[in-house]
Formats: C-alpha cells, sequence, structure tokens
C-alpha cells in the first residue's frame, strides 16, 4: 500500500469517510472564492477527533492547515500540499451566567445571535465578522472599535505536543490582528468570553445598526477576504490607497474596492496570483507617493 493510501486510511479510521474528502478545491472553502485543491480536506466531527487528527498528521510529518470559514484567507492557485482540517463541526456552546463558552469552529455570526437572545451585550460588533471564534481568537478579530480581547477569559489550546492547555486572555498576548497562538504552534479548541446583561431590543438594533453599515460600506455583494491591508499606525489603509489614486485598481479579476479601498474583490475569476501582483503594486505605489509600507492582514496558503 503506497504511503497515500496508508494516510488516507488512518484519516478516514479517525474522522469518518464522510468527513473527508480529497483534492478538494479550496475555492470552495474561502470567502475569496479562490484557491486550488487541497490533498486532504478533513471535517472532524468533534473535538476528540479533531486531536486525533493532528496527532496523526504530526505523526506522520503531513503538514496541515486548521481552517475556520476561511475568511482572512488567500490560498494558491496551486492549492495545499498536505491536510487542510476544518473546525466547522466543533461548534457545541454552552451559557453560564453571563459567561459563554463554545467550541472553536462556532461562527462569530452565531455566537453573537446566542448572546442576544440571552440579552447579554458586548459581543455585537462581531455579528459581522465571517469568521468563526477560534479564528477570532487567533486573530484578536475586531471592528467598529471593539475587539475579542475586552471580552475574551480564556481559551483551551492544544500545544505542539498534544497536550491540552488553558491559557488566559493576558497569556494569550493579544495585540492588533496578532496572538501567540501561531507563534507557538498551538490550535484553538474553545474559548469562553464574558458579556454583561442588557436589552435584547437594544443589542438587537445596534446589531441591525452594524450590519447596515456594513452593507453600505463594504462591498458585500462580490467575494473577498475583508481587509486587505492592516491599518498602519497613525493612517487607514483604505484612505491611503484611494489617495494614491488606487480605487479601481485591478490586476486580472482582482480589484480595489471602488466602494472601500481597503477591501480587494474578485470580480469573477480572479486568481490567487491576480491578487498578490495587486497587493504588491498597491504597497508600491502607497510606499512612493507617501512613505507609508502597507503590511497584507490576509494570510497567503501556499
Amino acid at each position: 500500500m503506497e504511503r497515500g493510501e496508508a494516510f488516507l486510511k488512518k484519516l478516514k479510521a479517525l474522522a469518518g469517510e464522510d468527513n473527508i474528502k480529497v483534492h478538494e478545491p479550496m475555492s470552495r472553502h474561502t470567502t475569496f472564492r479562490i484557491g486550488g485543491p487541497a490533498d486532504y480536506f478533513v471535517s472532524p466531527g468533534d473535538e476528540k477527533s479533531l486531536r486525533q487528527v493532528l496527532a496523526c498528521c504530526r505523526g506522520e510529518g503531513m503538514p496541515c492547515y486548521i481552517l475556520g470559514k476561511g475568511s482572512n484567507l488567500l490560498v494558491s492557485d496551486s492549492g495545499w500540499r498536505g491536510v487542510i482540517i476544518s473546525t466547522e463541526k466543533i461548534c457545541q456552546w454552552k451559557r453560564e451566567g453571563t459567561v459563554l463558552e463554545a467550541g472553536a469552529g462556532i461562527s462569530l455570526a452565531r455566537l453573537a445571535k446566542l448572546a442576544c437572545a440571552h440579552s447579554l451585550e458586548g459581543l455585537e460588533f462581531a455579528a459581522g465578522i465571517p469568521g468563526t471564534l477560534g479564528g477570532a481568537v487567533v486573530m484578536n478579530a475586531g471592528a467598529y472599535g471593539s475587539e475579542m480581547k475586552e471580552v475574551l477569559i480564556s481559551a483551551r489550546v492544544l500545544d505542539g505536543d498534544g497536550l491540552v492547555r488553558e491559557l488566559s486572555a493576558e497569556e494569550l498576548e493579544l495585540g492588533y490582528r496578532v496572538s501567540c497562538i501561531l507563534r507557538k504552534g498551538y490550535v484553538v479548541l474553545s474559548a469562553e468570553i464574558k458579556l454583561r446583561e442588557g436589552s435584547q431590543e437594544q443589542i438587537q438594533a445596534k446589531m441591525d445598526g452594524l450590519a447596515l453599515q456594513r452593507r453600505t460600506k463594504q462591498p458585500l455583494e462580490y467575494p473577498s477576504a475583508g481587509s486587505m491591508f492592516k491599518r498602519p499606525a497613525g493612517y487607514f489603509a483604505g484612505k491611503l490607497i484611494d489617495e494614491a489614486g488606487l480605487r479601481g485598481f485591478a490586476v486580472g479579476d482582482a480589484q480595489v474596492s471602488e466602494k472601500h479601498c481597503g477591501f480587494v474583490i474578485n470580480r469573477g475569476d480572479a486568481t490567487a496570483r491576480d491578487v498578490l501582483e495587486l497587493c504588491r503594486e498597491v504597497s508600491r505605489i502607497v510606499k512612493e507617493k507617501t512613505g507609508v509600507t502597507l503590511e497584507r492582514e490576509v494570510k497567503y496558503l501556499e
């Protein structure tokens, strides 16, 4: 039996045949709708299976990548030579008073709706972020002046040795779109957030208001990965790009959004190469005209 067949047999034994796809196009699993095939795409049904699949990959020396909703991600046109492990089914949750604990794969939109349904305020900012709780912890996701570190109590993570650790928000070293998780090779399993009692009507009204702002100001009608560049200290990336005359600038089917210059959109058939070339040109021109260096926020997986 060849190594690939033997490895696939192990994956099927751990995760179940129905939870595994071979040569799966990543364009189906990213908000950019871009990306070539992954050798293996696995969706473990629970945390135990997730840990076993990770242990198997590490034991076999097989590269693996943890995927949430596929936002904030650009995948190479040639795909991924390894295992993509989706957390989409790791989405259990429970409430104790004003604390919500949930699995890494639960979407922020669903978690915000659950908070609202229980008259808990503080997570409204996250209702429109197209990601998962796990991804939000990794990147300290934020919007409209709020971010995860303001509500996060702790996270349970799996370390490189396969041990489960519980880390406080402080131990996670949360900063602007960063934490210690990637640097230390951790995988988020679940997290606890602390909210406040509030009025369900007011919470829903705030969420509705923020949703309207998003629809009005962001190019939600096109596939994208969200804000393409990090916010430079003292500046706004979108404003710099606009002032550099790059509104609507395109390479192939990748385009700087005319609605919000901080977004790069896929007009239909954009490739990862198109997006990367566009980003290089935007960064070069902005640097040339303003002296400010734009750093890409969206992760590139190749």
